[in-house]
């Protein structure tokens, strides 16, 4: 095995980074992976997650934790509203659909970000993850790589992955190649106790998602695993926006007031999103990497998610990539087939590249429909639904 007695370093401890040990160690390698977060109680942030059939789910299949995942499963999660900018329901899956049906692959069962990451955490060797590891730079020494963190320590690896995250310190040590703002951002709004706080939109989400379209703007939203709701605004100011507006962001006045003047011609029962809002809310300028991304691969680097390939999450398909390039990865890593690492690894980045490239593609596409005129109507077209 061409990772024998090496020792393997994953920068970061999201979906693809936990699955990439979990993979290895599987196949009896030395991998440690260096987590910026100070513990594994660290809130974990973002929307739950749905596991496609030939990507995530695939690879917690090879992980031997389907198991665990189903006990876990967001039941309701996958359904949906569609709505106006009135929030009047045009179309509902929710008398259709009823629980989800595990032994169906194709169901894309939801989890909450911080449970897939407590299952893989707990299926991994101890001592694994190295938390309190925020990574700052790193030197070549011998034939690997000599790793330095923010609190000081240092760690010596033959190899190293970066699953650090879109902000990857690791990738310019690969790559010069930078993201592009797809036109886009988002300001992420979370409400903790949505039943009492905002009950109207909570009963209207009816534990499901809601997706809201109209003058060429967005509100998506859904259940969080704590009982919480999590929504995004969505909109295309300029990429520099949320610098220079001038919003404090945690301040719930401030916020009800742009909306009311960003989204000017929605009704005025979504203010309570913004009134009720844990502060502060987040913007987020939405960037993707350019679909022909190409580098020279190295013998003792590489990168695999966000690092590799950010992309905008209108099709749905970041962490289900990101799992998937650590199952691929895993396989180029353990096979008998390529005759050194650096083959092994160029082989893994011309097909991660070439499948992330695809799902980019489709996530800016997604995204351009949207935000566009008669959103409403061409979404219904997607799902290939008509109005209730």
């Amino acid at each position: 095995m061409l990772i024998q007695n090496k020792q393997i370093a994953i920068i970061g401890g999201g979906p693809g980074g936990l699955t990439l040990a979990k993979l290895l160690q599987l196949k009896g390698a030395a991998v440690k992976v260096y987590e910026r977060d100070l513990n594994k109680n660290a809130r974990v942030q973002g929307s739950p997650l749905d596991m496609h059939e030939e990507s995530g789910w695939a690879a917690l299949s090879k992980a031997n934790l389907i198991t665990e995942f189903k006990k876990n499963v967001l039941q309701g999660a996958d359904q949906k509203i569609v709505v106006n900018p009135y929030a009047e329901i045009v179309f509902s899956d929710h008398k259709t659909k009823s629980d989800v049906d595990l032994s169906n692959e194709a169901a894309r069962p939801e989890i909450n970000r911080g449970a897939l990451r407590k299952i893989f955490l707990d299926s991994l060797q101890p001592e694994t993850v190295v938390w309190d590891s925020h990574f700052i730079s790193m030197e070549k020494q011998n034939e690997g790589w000599l790793l330095h963190f923010k609190n000081g320590s240092s760690a010596y690896a033959d190899l190293v992955i970066g699953a650090d995250g879109a902000n990857s310190k690791i990738r310019p040590y690969l790559t010069t190649i930078k993201a592009f703002y797809s036109g886009v951002t988002m300001v992420e709004i979370n409400v903790d106790g949505a039943d009492q706080l905002i009950p109207d939109i909570y009963a209207l989400l009816n534990g499901g998602k809601i997706m809201a379209f109209g003058n060429e703007k967005c509100i998506l939203g859904g259940q969080k695993g704590n009982g919480g709701l999590g929504f995004y605004a969505s909109f295309k100011p300029d990429e520099y926006w949320a610098k220079n507006s001038g919003l404090d962001f945690s301040d719930c006045a401030e916020l009800v007031s742009w909306f009311k003047n960003e989204y000017s011609e929605w009704s005025s029962v979504w203010y309570e999103l913004f009134e009720h809002a844990t502060t502060p809310v987040v913007p987020r300028p939405i960037y993707c990497m350019p679909l022909d991304q190409t580098w020279e691969a190295l013998p003792n680097l590489t990168l695999m998610g966000d690092a590799a390939h950010v992309m905008p999450p209108f099709a749905g398909e970041g962490a289900n990539t990101s799992m998937f390039d650590a199952l691929e990865l895993s396989a180029c890593l353990t096979a008998d087939k390529f005759t050194d690492l650096q083959e092994a690894i160029s082989f893994y980045e011309v097909s991660m590249r070439k499948r992330a490239a695809a799902a980019a593609k489709q996530s800016l596409e997604n995204g351009e429909r949207m935000h566009s005129e008669g959103a409403l109507e061409k979404m219904l077209a997607i799902f290939g639904a008509k109005r209730s």
